[in-house]
């Protein structure tokens, strides 16, 4: 797009790979790729982001992008006029679930809870739908259908009663996974595997940063990414021009 074309311009190189590791040595940081090398640098800023969780179960990788999605603002016009179920119990789901409504002829929120942990107002919003039939105290067991969605089999935990809902779409939100396996124990997460990281964006390792749904924060939206971004490339920049002429660490309040 016009900011990567922008960014090039000045000088960025683009590479396509995967990330198998980061290694430390005496302050050079090493970047193994998977199947082509090595690069080594100064300062790295990690925003690998975060992927939806899955539910794991039969059909959803099937169908996934054929009815399942992990994302209402993205793909909620395509279910105009249908019915469609959420599965979750947080903002996201309850969010999404009235957001949907907007498009679907109804929507079904299932919740293994008795209740939500949205907030009071995202709750109300629902609660207060016509659209959306609300059902508690339930989990999803079984996506099927043809070349896409067409039910979704639930069984209420409290009764052990299973039925099937007719829908054309599944939306999952059952929460968020950091990508941050292959760090591989080399700095401080939280009990997610999000990277904790101070204001200034700095880690645990010296010279290494972190911005956007990688790291633990409260908000992640894209907002809140760039502006972490912004801040990581100003710091990495920093710290390369202290490093200069200078060995040891600096420590970064860890």
């Amino acid at each position: 797009g016009k900011m990567e074309n922008h960014a090039i311009k000045f000088g960025l190189e683009i590479m396509q790979g995967t990330v198998a590791g980061i290694s430390l040595n005496e302050g050079v940081k090493a970047v193994t790729l998977e199947g082509n090398g090595q690069l080594e640098a100064k300062s790295i800023i990690l925003a690998s982001g975060a992927n939806p969780k899955s539910l794991n179960i039969e059909g959803e990788e099937k169908f996934r992008g054929r009815g399942v999605s992990y994302c209402a603002t993205c793909d909620g016009a395509f279910f105009r006029g249908d019915r469609i179920a959420v599965i979750g119990g947080g903002d996201s789901a309850v969010e999404g679930a009235v957001s949907l409504a907007k498009f679907a002829e109804s929507v079904h929120l299932i919740h293994r809870g008795d209740s939500f942990s949205a907030t009071k107002i995202a709750q109300e919003r629902a609660l207060s739908n016509p659209k959306l039939n609300i059902i508690f105290k339930t989990v999803a067991e079984k996506i099927e259908g043809g070349d896409t969605v067409k039910a979704l089999h639930i069984r209420n935990l409290e009764t052990d009663e299973r039925s099937m809902l007719e829908v054309k779409g599944v939306f999952i939100y059952v929460g968020w996974k950091p990508n941050t396996g292959f760090l591989k124990g080399l700095l401080r997460v939280d009990s997610e595997d999000y990277i904790i990281t101070g204001n200034d964006m700095s880690t645990s390792v010296d010279g290494i940063f972190a911005a956007g749904d990688v790291r633990t924060k409260s908000m992640k939206q894209i907002s809140t990414a760039v502006g972490d971004g912004a801040t990581a490339a100003i710091m990495a920049g920093k710290y390369i021009e202290e490093s200069k002429g200078s060995k040891g660490s600096r420590g970064q309040g860890f």
